[in-house]
């Protein structure tokens, strides 16, 4: 049977009418739809005043995810149509408790003698608050049937079906308890929390590979958007997602993403037009149930008033706003400005030919750095200054820095970030694309640190860059105060524009701020283990670009001597 197509090209316009979010699917088995959307029906809320049935307190939008998936399943070729779901939905949208409800729906839906599937939250005290939801469905079952047909074993937590010796256990994400499981269905709660432990990846791929051989297997992940920029498995599977969703890939996911359409999410206005409550219905698929508008309001209200960093975070939590950067309570001003000077259109090809003067600043390189490389160009018609950015690692950096691998794999797939084999392939790098700029006859100068860069400045040389007229040592800590708060101004009046990249929104949100006098400094120590060198190397190339420089022309001196600033 030909796979299904599970794209839904117009849920810009569903989502604005308050449609369904679910593709038009032709359902093989609507009466095991019918039969499990009965079951979840009879479902009760345990910790509800009243314990209301799934009937009465449940949703329609949720409901048609259990519908969908029980429906895909072709009796006579013994397969599953949508083998895995992905559910973006924000907090506050009952997700445990119909994902608890969803699982004990399978439990007696499977026919499957021994059957083993899987709630998975990301914490141990998440796993009990699930697990305390299907606990509660089975004993405030007012017929006592459940109780008859399941066995429960709290301290397991642990539910098995007499009859068919199916189980459904609930268990805190760990490797340690996941590897080499082969479960017939897995859920997996909050992946957005999960994807930050290192071996997710790994972990999500060996269950996906349990599940292969099983005909009915399915995999469903439920998230809220992540309280931090997306890394890891998370960004990979909303991709993923997305994809399928806009027609761009085919595939066995059900993208289920409550998110506002771009010109609302990524609205660049004073203030954004998330930020309008009229809208939020739009991704509040469970209002009027576990949550209103007006507690979003009030709680809102709140969250103003705490800063920027409580904005952003809320807006990731409650809308499901994708954070582009970090934002920290120490943080550099430029933070709070750099999304809107984004331009994903600005490549270094676009900027060279924009440009009428270009200047580079390099930072970093050590063994467990990045080796950051900033391009900054004047554009000749605005003169509006365009910053592209690029960085480079050994690949030890990925042992060295487990707990940031899945974050920087990610930069190296967008492009951003390249990982080398062979210690000084960077640096060879480097200068072959400043090479590159200086054969355009645009480039002014190149700024780095003076201490430790013999090897790049003899490798600049070595392309004809030398001279303390062309690299300049920029003096770091209190002394690049200026250039620091001139990037900030041209943030804020609009005239710094940058191509973009979560490289660099990444770096930007890991920097911190600490004065010193009256100056401010920006430095690696103060940020701790967190990686700013594409950051630094910016700032070189603004301390540069701020004494008005012009091009130079290709020059074959081969002098190594530096102008230190």
């Amino acid at each position: 049977m030909e796979p299904w197509s599970l794209a839904v090209p117009d849920w810009r316009e569903r989502i604005r009418t308050g449609g369904s979010l679910l593709p038009d699917l032709p359902l093989l088995n609507r009466g095991q739809a019918n039969r499990a959307i009965a079951i979840f029906n009879k479902l009760r809320l345990p910790d509800v005043i009243g314990t209301p049935a799934l009937a009465e307190a449940g949703a329609d939008w949720f409901r048609e995810i259990v519908g969908a998936l029980h429906g895909s399943f072709d009796p006579v070729a013994r397969e599953r149509m949508i083998r895995e779901i992905f559910l973006l939905a924000p907090k506050k949208s009952s997700k445990t408790s119909y994902a608890a409800a969803l699982m004990v729906t399978t439990l007696l839906m499977n026919e499957r003698p021994r059957a083993e599937f899987l709630l998975v939250a990301p914490t141990v005290s998440l796993a009990h608050i699930a697990f305390s939801q299907a606990l509660g469905m089975v004993d405030k079952d007012p017929d006592g049937f459940l109780r008859k047909r399941l066995h429960v074993q709290e301290h397991l937590r642990k539910i098995t079906d007499r009859r068919t010796k199916a189980t459904l256990e609930i268990k805190a994400f760990d490797t340690t308890v996941l590897t080499g499981v082969k479960p017939t269905g897995v859920l997996l709660d909050e992946l957005h929390e999960i994807a930050k432990v290192a071996a997710a990846e790994r972990i999500i791929g060996q269950l996906r590979g349990g599940l292969l051989p099983n005909p009915e297997g399915f995999l469903v992940f439920i998230t809220t958007q992540s309280d931090e920029p997306p890394r890891g498995s998370f960004r990979a599977e909303l991709m993923v997602a997305r994809a399928i969703r806009d027609g761009k890939t085919r595939g066995a996911m059900l993208p289920v993403l409550y998110e506002f359409p771009e010109d609302i999410a990524n609205d660049t206005a004073d203030p954004p037009a998330w930020q309008d409550s009229s809208k939020w219905w739009m991704v509040t698929p469970n209002r009027d149930r576990s949550v209103t508008i007006k507690r979003l309001e009030d709680d809102w209200a709140q969250a103003k008033a705490k800063g920027q960093g409580e904005i952003v975070r809320w807006a990731s939590q409650h809308l499901n706003i994708e954070i582009g950067l970090a934002l920290r309570s120490d943080r550099w001003v430029g933070a709070d400005l750099w999304q809107r000077a984004a331009d994903r259109t600005l490549t270094l090809d676009a900027l060279l030919e924009r440009s009428e003067v270009v200047v580079i600043g390099i930072d970093g390189g050590g063994l467990d750095d990045l080796l950051g490389l900033a391009v900054l160009g004047r554009d000749r018609v605005t003169r509006h200054w365009l910053l592209w950015s690029k960085a480079w690692a050994h690949g030890s950096v990925l042992e060295r820095r487990k707990g940031e691998a899945s974050v920087l794999r990610d930069f190296e797939t967008a492009g951003d970030l390249r990982f080398v084999a062979n210690l000084g392939d960077d640096i060879a790098e480097i200068a072959a694309l400043a090479e590159r700029i200086d054969e355009s006859g645009k480039l002014g100068s190149v700024g780095l640190d003076p201490f430790g860069v013999g090897a790049i400045v003899d490798a600049l040389a070595e392309v004809g860059i030398a001279g303390n007229d062309r690299v300049v040592g920029i003096t770091q800590g209190w002394k690049l105060t200026g250039a620091i708060k001139t990037a900030e101004r041209k943030l804020a009046d609009g005239t710094l524009i940058h191509g973009g990249t979560g490289l660099m929104a990444w770096a930007v949100g890991n920097a911190k701020v600490e004065p010193k006098g009256n100056a401010i400094v920006i430095t690696k120590q103060a940020s701790g283990t967190a990686k700013i060198d594409p950051l630094m190397a910016a700032f070189n190339a603004v301390a540069l670009m701020a004494m008005n420089p012009q091009p130079a022309g290709r020059s074959y001196l081969r002098s190594s001597e530096m102008l230190v600033l």
